[in-house]
Formats: structure tokens, sequence, C-alpha cells
């Protein structure tokens, strides 16, 4: 190459690896670049031609792998049991076994009056329902080097196995609320025996008694669905004999599937749906929606009575929400345990709920 333009090239930072002929050294030839001998031997070039190593297209995948910071978390069905009861209560500790619930009930008699008359009476009479707490557990346990692979992955591991005892908790807690313990006497809102018989829905003129049917086709009417209710509030006012009226605080418990049948309209005034008319019928109603309504059995609806005469008719009870145990260390790893304990829903007016299967 010409000596002041190599002077100029170095002076301005550029380099030229590459060569063509018309830079070749005085007196050097290509062959002589690419490592072959005047005589046709190779010289000690090895490691660029020919080649040792085996071919490759490129670099390790996971070096081009992009690894997204943010968790995205399987979905679980939502928990509301308690919301739809109005709310949990903590009734005792994790000593607590059994439960009463003092029930009393005024007696009396009157006879005719007359001055020597010692006839009639007045008293009481009490007795004292029991329930009976169920405690339940998880584990949690995580090791140095289970950690450690995790953190690679920017996984906090054992705040994610926190995370996971707590809703394994919550979900069973949710369970009871609905269902009870089996074998014990701690029962749920959906079977306790002290409820009364499902109600039947009327015939739909469509078919069946279904506000929707499994596909997703609409089944009833907007006028339909309000006399289900309305029937259902009539055998609970007949019971209660005049306890309730339609402007009673009261929640109404359905599935989320069976909810989409209030949005149901139809008739001469196509704008009104059902949950327009039952509102109107019973301005006091809150909807609430749990997905274990939808049962084996059909779709199941309940109506309850908030409070009678500042009574609570139920209430979803625990005894502990999470007692976290202490963490256990062992040679290399960690353990913990943590438990709960649950009274089921308490059903202190079972006259205050009604329920009717098969909407």
């Amino acid at each position: 190459m010409n000596p002041t333009l190599q002077a100029l090239f170095e002076r301005a930072g550029i380099a030229f690896d590459g060569f063509n002929a018309q830079m070749l050294p005085e007196g050097r030839t290509y062959r002589d670049l690419i490592g072959i001998a005047q005589d046709g031997s190779l010289m000690a070039m090895d490691a660029a031609f020919p080649l040792v190593t085996t071919g490759n297209s490129g670099i390790p995948a996971m070096l081009s792998t992009y690894l997204d910071p943010k968790m995205i978390e399987v979905l679980v069905a939502p928990m509301k049991a308690a919301d739809a009861a109005g709310g949990e209560v903590k009734k005792g500790d994790w000593t607590t076994r059994t439960a009463m619930f003092p029930v009393i009930e005024s007696t009396g008699e009157v006879t005719s009056y007359g001055d020597y008359n010692n006839s009639g009476s007045s008293g009481a009479n009490f007795q004292f329902p029991q329930r009976q707490s169920y405690h339940y557990q998880t584990i949690t346990q995580w090791g140095e080097r289970e950690l450690a692979d995790a953190g690679l992955a920017k996984v906090d591991w054992a705040a994610r196995l926190n995370i996971a005892s707590a809703l394994a908790l919550n979900k069973y807690q949710n369970k009871t609320y609905l269902f009870g313990v089996a074998g014990l006497q701690n029962y749920g809102m959906l079977n306790d025996p002290s409820l009364s018989a499902d109600v039947v829905p009327n015939t739909k003129a469509a078919t069946g008694t279904a506000w929707i049917l499994p596909s997703g086709q609409i089944n009833a009417t907007n006028l339909e669905i309000l006399q289900d209710v309305q029937k259902l509030f009539f055998t609970m006012q007949a019971r209660l004999n005049g306890l309730i009226d339609v402007d009673t605080p009261m929640t109404m418990i359905m599935s989320p599937q069976s909810s989409v049948g209030l949005t149901v309209a139809n008739g001469t005034v196509t704008t009104v749906t059902a949950w327009d008319l039952i509102h109107k019928a019973f301005p006091n109603l809150v909807l609430k929606t749990v997905p274990e309504y939808a049962t084996g059995a059909g779709q199941k609806l309940q109506l309850v009575v908030d409070e009678i005469e500042g009574q609570r008719t139920w209430d979803c009870a625990f005894t502990e929400k999470m007692r976290a145990h202490p963490i256990i260390l062992e040679l290399s790893a960690f353990k913990q345990k943590k438990s709960a304990g649950t009274w089921g829903t308490i059903l202190f007016r079972p006259i205050g709920v009604g329920s009717m299967l098969g909407i």
C-alpha cells in the first residue's frame, strides 16, 4: 500500500483487515497470504483453513431468549362465599373445639280473669345447639439450592410458596363455608340440615325450568324470571308469618351463569330486564354471585333475609384465619407449617333462608 495513504488511514483510525490485489506487499502473492507455500504445501494456518471445529449456524438459543420479569399467575375461581354471606367472623381460637349458641323461646298461656283464679302462666324454654370446629394445615419447604436455582430465573421462590400456602388455606376455608366438614357438626350454606326444602321453579313457556340452557341459550322471559323470585319469596314470607315484606333488606345468591338470566329483556318493552323488574319489586335486594351455586343437580338460587329483629341470619365463621408456625431450619433447607380453623357457616335463623334448585 502507498505509505502516505497508509499513514493517513492510521491517523484517521481506519484499518483494513482484508486485502485485495492492489494492496499486496511488494514481492508477495495471493497464494502467500492464504497460507499456501510456493511448493504447494500448507503453512501453519490450520485454525483458519481448513476447519478443525464442527461447523455451526449460530450462537446458543438461550442467548437470544428474552425472559419477561412479570409473573403470569394461573387463574383460580374466586372465593366469594363469605362475601355472599355478608362477611366472616372469628369465634374462639385454635384451642376451641366446640361452640354453643343459646336459643331461648318465650312461652305462656292466659285464662279468663278472676279475683281468686290462679290459672295461666308464662315462662321460657332454652336449648344450646352446638357446632364443632375443624382445624387444618399445609406445609411449605424450600432448599438453599432450590432458592438459588429459582433466583436464576428471577423468581422469589420462598415468597411464591408463602402465597401458595395462603391460597390453599383460603380455598379450603371458602369450601367449608359452602359445604361444611363431613363427619362433624360443621355445615355450609348449601347443605345445613336445618335449611328448608328447595322450591321448584315454574315451568317455562320454552321448556323445562331453567333460565338459561347449558348451551347458553336464553330459556325464560324477564317476567318468568321475576315470577320464580316472587314464588321463592312467597314461601319464605309464609314461614316467617309477617316478619318480612318486600322492603326488607335481602341478599339473592346465584351462580355467575344464572346471573346472565337477569339481563334478559323481552316482551312489549324490550329495554326492561329481569333485574329491573326484580329490583323494582324488591328495592332493598342485593345480588351476589358464587361459582359453586352451579351444582351438579342444577343451578341454585338462595334468597336470604340479612337480619330479623337485629339478629343476623347466618355468619361464615373461623377460629383462626391463618396461624404461621415457626420456620424450622434444617441442614440446607427450611420448612414451615401454616394452619387455620373453621366453623363452616353458622345458621342462626334457618327460616330466613329460602332455596330454589333448577333455575
